[in-house]
């Protein structure tokens, strides 16, 4: 039986049974072979944009004997894709700018897409911003720690299908302990992690804040003035995540 690394196991159990799959970026055809293989997809669809990929994941699936359920396809983001041919897009292992703009180019093939599932290694608020710029309803976040590295799992369904808006999964709100989580901080640690604050989520931001405690060191050199305003910004953002951090402690048991 095919193994999957567990983020990508978590990626599987966000798909619905039943689903019409678009795995884009799909490295191995890993998770529509698993899927498949469990019987949980009707079709699938692997993109890959690189020929070395695409043949991997072709050789994958003609091994596998799934070719009767997953195609493997050579082209960008969802060109691969047309329109009203599936109802589940994953997009896993990328940078967040790239997944918005793979999204964003390929809006007219989302018409029918009733699930997007996206895992970004960095830039998670950009991602989080174009759902909300573009009519999408984050109704799941996921992170998990896995050989030293943290990922976070987002899920969004058209707003139509929900009747929780964007605007009231971000609205501003008061931690216990005093700290105000505005929009722009739920967008870039994420509305239901600074809920949920687990162990993952906490970790993740604590490297953060040595990494731009790092940076604020190297800033504290310089006597440019762009550099001293850059030195102060990071400064209050730090101060704001770490207000966030103490609070979500304070409030568990």
């Amino acid at each position: 039986m095919l193994r999957l690394s567990r983020r990508l196991e978590m990626i599987a159990e966000d798909v619905p049974a039943g689903s019409r799959l678009a795995d884009i970026g799909s490295d191995h055809a890993l998770l529509p072979s698993y899927l498949a293989g469990q019987g949980k997809i009707v079709l699938a669809i692997a993109g890959e944009v690189n020929h070395g990929p695409f043949e991997a994941a072709s050789k994958q699936v003609n091994e596998s004997g799934l070719g009767s359920i997953i195609e493997v396809r050579l082209g960008d983001g969802l060109d691969v894709v047309a329109p009203g041919e599936v109802d589940v897009v994953t997009i896993a292992g990328m940078g967040g700018a790239l997944i918005a703009a793979i999204l964003d180019r390929g809006r007219e093939k989302l018409g029918a897409v009733k699930r997007l599932i996206l895992q970004p290694n960095v830039g998670e608020a950009i991602v989080r911003g174009w759902l909300l710029e573009h009519g999408w309803m984050l109704i799941s976040e996921r992170i998990l720690e896995e050989d030293g590295k943290i990922y976070e799992i987002l899920t969004a369904v058209p707003q139509a299908e929900t009747t929780v808006t964007g605007e009231e999964l971000y609205s501003p709100f008061t931690l216990p302990g005093g700290a105000v989580a505005d929009r722009e901080l739920l967008l870039k640690m994420g509305p239901y992690f600074v809920i949920e604050a687990s162990p993952a989520w906490v970790t993740k931001w604590e490297r953060e804040l040595d990494k731009l405690s790092r940076v604020c060191g190297q800033l504290e050199q310089s006597s440019l003035e762009a550099s001293q305003e850059k030195l102060a910004a990071l400064r209050e953002e730090m101060k704001r995540i770490g207000e966030v951090l103490e609070c979500t402690q304070k409030a568990k048991p």
